[in-house]
């Protein structure tokens, strides 16, 4: 099979293509037939600072593709399944950017009618969105339609592949949505998503304008940047929670205590790999039935524009998303997806 790997860390350079043969999977594991591979930013920063445990690497967290053989252990009735797939390169050296990866059978989820587009753009960004929508104390654990109802949720960037899943999400949850964004371009994504009010924060007050449909403060804040903390402050009502699931503009965040005491208030940090089992497991079934039910979509009218390159572009492609492209980066690991 072809295959990109990096035998050492660095920038997209490292990235190679190579021969290799087709793994075999072992006891409850599944052979999957890659058809698209997503790109996230973890990727390109594994790549850049993370660690070899097997000498190599094959990147790639995220795809979708076919069920080929199954392991030791696992329904053989999987054999066939179009499957979405979840954090195949993490502590594992097989990834998604290959024309086959190996990975626990759990991490391979029936991705039915659905495009593989689709499916390469669920993992990272819509587990994390998930945790992101569920960790606070007055949010559920579960969503689906009506979960969210009541429920105001902010997004701070909107436009990011995070925060078009955490929109799309919440929306179908019936939350209402506010999206922050930094350019009317990026609005129209935001809006596209689902989001009931676009801010620009580079034109308008934020504070101002989500009081404006949330007087008492929000129940959540889906957070990229560690700049909004003052924003966030102001915005939370009694209970809410902000998520953090990137430090955007700074590794540091200062809270007031006593204002945010009064609100019994949860600064939530989020990082997908660790999140608890079972919250996981959780986002796993929820997002999937999300898509089973049409709630989840991808391309420039769901406000996520999608780029593709061939296998032999990973290179280029990690580059993309090391560069801030607006959107989701996708590798085509096979001519017949």
């Amino acid at each position: 099979m072809k295959a990109i790997v990096y035998e050492r860390t660095g920038d997209a350079t490292v990235l190679r293509p190579v021969d290799r043969p087709v793994p075999e999977p072992g006891a409850g594991e599944v052979l999957v037939r890659m058809a698209v591979a997503g790109v996230n930013p973890t990727d390109w920063k594994a790549r850049r600072h993370g660690e070899l445990p097997a000498g190599w690497q094959t990147p790639g967290q995220d795809g979708a593709g076919v069920v080929e053989a199954v392991g030791e252990g696992v329904d053989r009735s999987l054999i066939g399944e179009r499957v979405w797939v979840w954090e195949a390169a993490w502590q594992r050296p097989w990834g998604t950017t290959a024309e086959y990866t190996v990975l626990p059978a759990r991490q391979a989820v029936r991705l039915g009618a659905a495009s593989f587009d689709l499916g390469a753009c669920l993992g990272i960004p819509f587990l994390t969105a998930h945790r992101c929508l569920t960790a606070g104390e007055y949010l559920p654990d579960a969503l689906h339609a009506g979960a969210l109802a009541d429920h105001t949720v902010l997004v701070q960037g909107g436009a990011g592949a995070v925060g078009n899943a955490a929109i799309q999400l919440a929306r179908w949850a019936d939350a209402c949505v506010i999206a922050t964004v930094s350019s009317a371009e990026k609005g129209k994504l935001a809006a596209a998503a689902g989001a009931d009010l676009v801010v620009n924060y580079r034109e308008q007050d934020v504070v101002a304008e989500v009081r404006k449909i949330a007087p008492e403060g929000v129940h959540a804040i889906v957070e990229v940047s560690t700049r909004n903390t003052d924003t966030d402050v102001q915005l939370l009502r009694t209970g809410g929670a902000v998520c953090v699931y990137a430090d955007d503009g700074g590794g540091e965040v200062a809270l007031p205590v006593r204002p945010l005491m009064a609100l019994n208030a949860r600064w939530q940090f989020v990082l997908v790999y660790t999140a608890p089992k079972a919250a996981k497991a959780q986002a796993v079934v929820d997002v999937a039935a999300a898509v089973e039910q049409g709630g989840v979509r991808v391309g420039e009218e769901a406000g996520l524009p999608l780029h593709h390159y061939p296998l032999t572009a990973a290179a280029a492609a990690h580059q993309a998303v090391e560069d801030g492209a607006v959107g989701k980066v996708l590798i085509n690991t096979t001519d017949d997806r």
